[in-house]
């Protein structure tokens, strides 16, 4: 399974899905990653408002290491056309995987939520690379936020 989950991010780092930054969009957002110097700029543009609102889109501009670059793409591939209430739900299921390696209660994650993400498990086992497969995760629920917020900024 491991070299499978390998090939699934090999494949979205080499092939990334979604990149490049668009217009319309109602929020931007910068994130860097401090420790290893990754970084991304991350668009949304949303489709209605409140909590059923739908992501019409999530563009992105990254640069950084092979993980951060391949869970931008696989996040792109589970958050277009859902529902905010579907995304964060998603969301949080991805930050619970990556934080099972410090879960005590031994759940397993939901394939049928996070589909390719799950490639992601074993990188819960290395707390440095975490915070790279969680970048763009949350730099995506920061630009939401600011886009329900503040309304559109284009």
């Amino acid at each position: 399974m491991d070299s499978l989950y390998q090939e699934i991010i090999l494949d979205h780092y080499r092939n990334p899905v979604g990149r490049g930054l668009r217009e319309p969009f109602e929020a931007e957002v910068h994130h860097v990653n401090p420790t290893c110097g990754d970084e991304i700029t991350l668009r949304v543009h949303l489709e209605g408002t409140g909590e059923s609102a739908v992501v019409a889109d999530v563009s992105y501009d990254n640069q950084g290491c092979s993980i951060s670059q391949a869970s931008a793409s696989v996040m792109y591939e589970l958050l277009l056309g859902r529902t905010i209430t579907q995304g964060m739900a998603t969301h949080e299921a991805f930050l619970a995987l990556m934080q099972s390696a410090t879960d005590e209660s031994g759940a397993e994650p939901d394939e049928d939520v996070l589909e390719d993400a799950i490639a992601f498990s074993g990188v819960a086992k290395y707390p440095a690379r975490v915070k790279c497969a969680l970048l763009s995760w949350m730099a995506w629920k920061d630009a939401v936020s600011q886009a329900q917020t503040h309304g559109g900024n284009t």
